[in-house]
């Protein structure tokens, strides 16, 4: 099998799941008080966290499995962990049921890491860097269809019954990757020392893993943590807005990375990494800080387009970064740890995000998310500092 019917395979694999899990936390309150019979609607919150929380603290584990017992097995016990976890889901007769297969749900998941995971045995360099871009794609595309498209489904159907037929989506994408290669073949010697030739993705800018980890950590938390109270903060802010405008709004981030993420990907993640990553941090501090203080709608707009740019440059720099640092034998460990700091950072975003609209109102997250993109930067200029020092001692590097 060819490479591009390889990463079809497991892109389509991938949306297919990504659309399940993304498409029905927001009926969770629906399902309490239609489903469960249960008039705690705090708890739509909790469960909205429960996943991403289990999800930080397994997925290391399971990319350190992946790396030992191989990543297409891996992969596929995602799928079909994530499609048992669904039909779980589907049986529960109270909330405390319910929590408890969300919390499956976060254990025997992964597929996002699993598939990264996977599509690093297959490609490397430049040509990676470009996958895990279409990769967050399909995680974006799948947060901007599957709400929409689950609410239109769910008309005249059962909540819980939803989670049923979800079940069916990861097993077809655990058929497809079935018939993929184990791809392990390309999987180096953990003592091989790795030559520059096979990373095209600007190895001289290879920063350690604890540093990549810190991040993404606070990208997400930067980002993630105005996504919670945006509508709101949208219909105080431009209350003659139509019913319809706040969502779109939110969207508009989303759509403009799927829009921009592959050619924006041509140009950007070859080199100058940490360079790029200032500028579209930049960006995004100026993006956030905009519609902290915009009152009129065009700005509004404008603003959230900037910021679904910035955020998109940011996403290639980063994965590029990630591909400096990644090959077949440390991939799963990698990505799994990569995916950890993204669920922490979501989970720290949303606990923030909370305290913070409460005590200083909706406009703190936006601020709040400026200045943790403020001190990210100064950790970049630091490590752009230290790798001018220490350009002409470039010693052989080996993988972890």
């Amino acid at each position: 099998m060819n490479n591009r019917r390889i990463v079809a395979a497991t892109l389509a694999g991938h949306f297919a799941a990504a659309f399940a899990a993304l498409g029905m936390p927001p009926f969770y309150d629906r399902i309490l008080r239609e489903a469960l019979h249960s008039d705690a609607a705090y708890l739509a919150g909790w469960f909205f966290v429960i996943p991403t929380l289990l999800a930080a603290l397994s997925n290391p584990w399971w990319g350190a499995l992946a790396d030992r017992f191989g990543k297409k097995r891996l992969l596929l016990r995602a799928h079909l962990g994530l499609a048992a976890s669904f039909w779980l889901t589907s049986l529960a007769g109270n909330a405390w049921e319910f929590g408890a297969a969300l919390a499956l749900q976060g254990i025997l998941g992964g597929t996002f890491a699993a598939s990264n995971a996977y599509l690093a045995t297959v490609v490397s360099g430049h040509r990676l860097t470009r996958l895990l871009t279409l990769m967050q794609g399909s995680a974006r595309a799948a947060l901007f269809a599957g709400p929409a498209l689950m609410g239109l489904l769910a008309h005249g159907t059962a909540p819980l019954l939803m989670y049923r037929y979800l079940a069916v989506l990861p097993v077809v994408s655990a058929v497809l990757v079935w018939w993929l290669p184990s791809g392990e073949a390309q999987q180096p010697s953990p003592c091989t020392t790795l030559p520059q030739a096979n990373n095209s993705s600007a190895t001289d800018e290879a920063i350690p893993p604890f540093h990549l980890y810190f991040l993404q950590f606070a990208f997400i938390f930067a980002t993630v943590i105005t996504f919670p109270y945006f509508v709101p903060y949208a219909e105080h802010t431009l209350p003659h807005l139509p019913a319809a405008a706040p969502g779109l709004l939110f969207g508009l981030p989303h759509l403009a990375y799927l829009f921009c993420a592959l050619p924006m990907s041509r140009y950007l993640g070859r080199q100058r990494l940490l360079v790029t990553l200032v500028i579209s941090q930049a960006l995004l501090v100026a993006a956030l800080l905009g519609q902290a203080w915009s009152h009129d709608l065009a700005a509004m707009i404008g603003w959230r387009i900037a910021m679904g740019i910035a955020m998109t440059a940011s996403y290639i720099a980063l994965h590029g970064l990630v591909a400096a640092i990644t090959d077949a034998g440390n991939a799963g460990r990698r990505f799994g740890s990569l995916e950890g700091s993204t669920k922490w950072g979501a989970v720290a975003a949303g606990l923030v995000a909370g305290i913070a609209a409460t005590h200083w109102g909706l406009q703190a997250p936006f601020l709040i998310g400026a200045v943790t993109l403020g001190v990210t930067s100064i950790q970049l200029f630091l490590l752009m500092s230290r790798q001018c020092r220490g350009a002409f001692k470039q010693p052989a590097r080996t993988i972890d």
